[in-house]
């Protein structure tokens, strides 16, 4: 996927802030894919936290934002990318891919039928004030990119992909 450069023409602002995440989606899958199994699952950095572990994460966060803050929907498991108090993600890179990528698509789905301004209506348990989607999608962006950020270090000292 190339980057979706600011002069290319998009049909609307939500399918702008769409585009921007499927880039940096589609990025950031591809950077863990690129590294050896073992650093997949291990770490370089004081934190601890692991390239798969960071695709769990990125999951959740749509999870959390758009299913449960915005739409409304219960989740059984919002922090389902937690374990005492850190992130944990044991399964299989293929079936965490395969989620974030049914995610991904959820939320395309969301923004192409949704209007920007709309408010959020929070779900049970979520503590906090409703978010419009275009506040929501912006949101995911800059997680995205932060994100992206940080496996760009790491998979470059594992010898992986670095940069965009």
């Amino acid at each position: 996927m190339d980057f979706p450069e600011p002069n290319t023409p998009a049909p609307s602002r939500a399918a702008v802030l769409a585009g921007y995440l499927d880039f940096f989606r589609s990025r950031a899958i591809e950077k863990v894919r690129a590294l050896p199994p073992d650093e997949r699952r291990g770490s370089r950095l004081p934190s601890g936290w692991t390239p798969v572990e960071l695709l769990k994460h990125l999951r959740y966060v749509e999870l959390r934002w758009i299913e449960w803050r915005f739409e409304g929907r219960p989740v059984p498991t919002p922090w389902g990318d937690e374990e005492a108090g850190r992130w944990h993600a044991p399964e299989p890179l293929a079936e965490l891919v395969a989620a974030l990528e049914a995610q991904a698509e959820h939320t395309r789905a969301v923004a192409s039928s949704t209007d920007l301004s709309t408010m959020g209506t929070p779900g049970p348990g979520w503590h906090g004030e409703p978010a419009s989607l275009e506040r929501i999608l912006f949101h995911l962006l800059q997680e995205y990119a932060r994100h992206l950020g940080h496996l760009d270090i790491v998979t470059e000292l594992a010898g992986g992909p670095a940069g965009e």
